[in-house]
């Protein structure tokens, strides 16, 4: 009787351990953060919501990319202004030993760039748009050298987005208010697609099939038909939204609003704002976890990182970090 009980007990006991580790899965990962205003990387635990080291890199770095083997990080070094600003023309890439915690190495980009978001694609390459080029730069992480250069033939081409494939790029920029779709494959310019009079940042589907970018003036998000590179639909928001990112299931976009100090979830199925949520001052930008349970949000005069669980849809404590905050990567444990 006794033993039946304790097995008893015991099987309750493994059931409820299995029901905590699927409620509440460990992100096995570190959250790289780049700090324009310190001119830092934060190496970031997102389960004890801690820092882990500050790295040291140029001004100023706003954003982040890791490489696939998670062994490095990438940050472009944009310069002391902003989009369209007089300033310094950064020309750098400071590349971060992420095992070490260390500045491993600085790639000269041969001259003045302003070089702004990288990416790596699926062929291996990192990617980085370089504004005063307009043009996306091609980066053989091996030789640390550019291989390439992309036209995007528009100025101010801020950030962008590949396609899955790896064979088309979609840039926004920012003033001439267009997105740029660029072979990337044959390095030639496809065509611009005319937005609003200012637009910020881009994301895309996870099938490709739509690119999403930001009217600044207007509180709505435009639409990309990829198939027919033309504005097929408006997203109407509560204010003018920043950034986007869609959840990798592609039923949500997740879109920030500065102005608002809100994070809004758009229902990709009928275009319509189905959740709203309030965060700290001024959020930027948004990256989502890779096994699509946690949204990190970085508010940067606040120096928090929101952080959305995305199976209940309800805000998790803050991390609290330092102001400045802005772009951001994963890299795996």
């Amino acid at each position: 009787m006794h033993r039946a009980l304790a097995v008893a007990s015991l099987c309750l006991f493994s059931l409820s351990i299995a029901k905590i580790s699927t409620s509440r899965p460990h992100s096995n990962g570190v959250l790289v953060v780049a700090n324009q205003k310190e001119h830092t990387v934060l190496l970031v635990d997102p389960e004890a919501r801690r820092e882990l080291a500050k790295i040291s890199v140029g001004v100023n770095g706003h954003e982040v990319a890791v490489s696939p083997d998670s062994r490095f990080a990438y940050v472009p070094i944009y310069g002391n202004s902003g989009v369209g600003r007089p300033g310094t023309d950064g020309a750098t890439i400071d590349i971060i030993d992420l095992q070490q915690r260390k500045l491993a190495a600085t790639m000269d980009l041969g001259k003045p760039l302003r070089p702004h978001l990288p990416a790596f694609g699926p062929d291996g390459l990192l990617y980085v748009s370089a504004e005063l080029a307009n043009a996306v730069d091609i980066i053989d992480p091996a030789s640390r050298k550019v291989i390439a250069e992309a036209p995007t033939g528009q100025p101010e081409s801020h950030m962008f987005v590949l396609s899955k494939d790896g064979r088309r790029a979609y840039t926004s920029n920012v003033h001439a208010g267009t997105v740029s779709v660029v072979d990337i494959v044959n390095r030639k310019l496809i065509t611009t697609i005319p937005v609003a009079k200012t637009v910020q940042r881009i994301s895309i589907s996870p099938d490709g099939a739509h690119v999403f970018t930001h009217d600044q003036d207007a509180p709505r998000i435009a639409v990309i038909d990829t198939a027919t590179n033309k504005v097929s639909n408006w997203i109407d928001i509560p204010d003018s939204a920043y950034a986007s990112e869609p959840t990798p299931d592609g039923r949500f976009l997740l879109a920030v609003l500065p102005s608002a100090n809100r994070t809004v979830a758009v229902d990709l199925k009928t275009l319509k704002v189905a959740k709203s949520f309030d965060v700290p001052q001024q959020p930027g930008e948004v990256l989502i976890r890779p096994d699509a349970a946690v949204a990190y949000i970085t508010c940067m005069p606040a120096g928090k990182i929101a952080v959305l669980d995305l199976r209940t849809w309800q805000l998790q404590p803050n991390i609290d970090l330092t102001p400045g905050i802005d772009g951001m990567a994963w890299s795996a444990k």
